[in-house]
């Protein structure tokens, strides 16, 4: 792979991790939701609006789901072909913040997903579906993470 054949690759990977953090931190700023830690700057008084995923407008929770859904199947993507990529992950604690999004963010748009009212029912299965598949890819790259980071230093 391109890792073995150019090894500064790792260093560019571990400068872009920070950004990969942002998405699921804007994810969670697009919802109305903190992350623990999530930002070091305190927020506006007029920025805080009350916003939630149960409020949002139909295109806007489509977009966050979309969103969403095609990050989390590149991020799961990536770690399945190139696993080795978990140590510079953990390096920025990834486990621990993918886990806090997790838990404040997808059970937030599934309640979202099945309260909403929707014309037209097709939408709704759509939504299920990207969500649902989303909780997939982020528990299986999860996985992949304490697999590489935790179990395999003990099996060698």
């Amino acid at each position: 792979n391109i890792f073995t054949q150019q090894p500064s690759y790792f260093g560019d990977l571990d400068e872009t991790l920070p950004t990969v953090l942002q998405v699921f931190n804007n994810i969670l700023h697009k919802c109305g939701l903190q992350c623990e830690g999530a930002s070091a700057e305190p927020q506006k008084l007029e920025e805080r609006v009350n916003v939630t995923p149960g409020n949002m407008p139909l295109q806007e929770l489509k977009d966050i789901v979309l969103y969403l859904c095609d990050t989390c199947t590149t991020l799961w993507a990536f770690l399945d072909v190139f696993p080795l990529a978990c140590q510079t992950f953990q390096k920025h604690e990834f486990c621990y913040r993918l886990a806090s999004f997790y838990e404040l963010a997808i059970p937030e748009l599934e309640s979202a997903i099945k309260k909403r009212h929707y014309e037209d029912n097709s939408v709704y299965a759509d939504l299920w579906r990207r969500i649902s598949h989303s909780r997939k890819k982020v528990m299986e790259a999860f996985h992949i993470l304490i697999n590489q980071v935790c179990l395999q230093p003990i099996l060698e």
